[in-house]
């Protein structure tokens, strides 16, 4: 059985990664967007912003989601 101590290390290492890879593919695909407009609809600001904000909210959503499902498989 895991520890406590662990199974939080676990939680904040998974939700770190799971933030971090989707906040690089919004990042990919806003400037993807943004450079195959024939008029840039975002500045870099905006871009720069929008991948802080991502990756805000998913720390906050995946911080609530992961030690449930660590606590799940660890207790088999």
């Amino acid at each position: 059985m895991v520890e406590d101590n662990l199974k939080g290390k676990y939680s904040l290492v998974a939700s770190i990664i799971t933030s971090v890879v989707i906040t690089v593919l919004f990042t990919f695909l806003a400037i993807l967007k943004n450079n195959t407009d024939t008029s840039q609809m975002y500045t870099q600001v905006d871009i720069i912003g929008g991948t802080l904000f991502v990756f805000l909210l998913t720390m906050i959503v995946s911080v609530s989601i992961w030690p449930s499902i660590i606590e799940k498989y660890a207790s088999k």
